[in-house]
């Protein structure tokens, strides 16, 4: 390195890193243009949140109505059908084919 390159080292080093620091501060991933982003994805989290707070309270209450204490029948029934796949013989059953159906209308070349 130069003689008279030396003593402007340290400064451009400096100014350097003040850049780099000044950048990263206004684009970076908590940076100030970034704040649209953080906005967008703290709405999605609150409302995910919401979701799982309903699910959980409504789990919470069948969970209660399962318990020897309060045992609701209904309730009692819907699961074992659910889970064992029982079906009243009084019951009607309608079958609904989730396999997509093929196309008719021939394809064009």
């Amino acid at each position: 390195m130069p003689e008279r390159m030396k003593p402007y080292f340290v400064s451009v080093c400096l100014y350097s890193l003040v850049a780099w620091l000044g950048f990263q501060a206004l684009t970076g991933e908590r940076g100030l243009l970034s704040g649209g982003e953080r906005d967008s994805l703290l709405e999605s989290r609150a409302a995910q949140l919401a979701e799982l707070t309903e699910k959980r309270a409504d789990l919470e209450v069948r969970v209660r109505y399962l318990r020897t204490g309060s045992l609701s029948r209904d309730l009692l029934e819907e699961r074992a059908r659910a889970v064992l796949g029982f079906a009243d013989p009084r019951d009607y059953v309608i079958r609904v084919s989730t396999a997509p159906q093929a196309s008719t209308t021939p394809a064009i070349s």
